[in-house]
């Protein structure tokens, strides 16, 4: 367990993606429950998988945002982040 991680839940967020023609969904940002918005700075890995961490099986996006690795799932229809759950003291 990583110190000051309890655990992690499944967070459903907004995204904004781009759709080829060919069927391609590329996700841009990420808009967060509070309004703040993170662009997709670059996509490391896209495949079909499942979230081990919080359930749910989909297509799992490895992004980087701000020099940070992170899955995003797309869940048809909806997108979610393996949210942190911070542990108080």
């Amino acid at each position: 367990m990583v110190a000051g991680i309890a655990n992690r839940k499944k967070r459903y967020v907004e995204v904004v993606a781009s759709f080829s023609e060919d069927g391609r969904i590329t996700p841009l940002a990420i808009k967060w429950e509070d309004g703040r918005t993170f662009s997709i700075d670059y996509i490391r890995e896209a495949r079909s998988a499942t979230s081990l961490k919080v359930g749910g099986t989909g297509y799992r996006y490895l992004v980087t945002i701000l020099g940070t690795d992170t899955y995003l799932f797309y869940e048809n229809p909806r997108w979610f982040v393996e949210e942190k759950v911070v542990e108080m003291p």
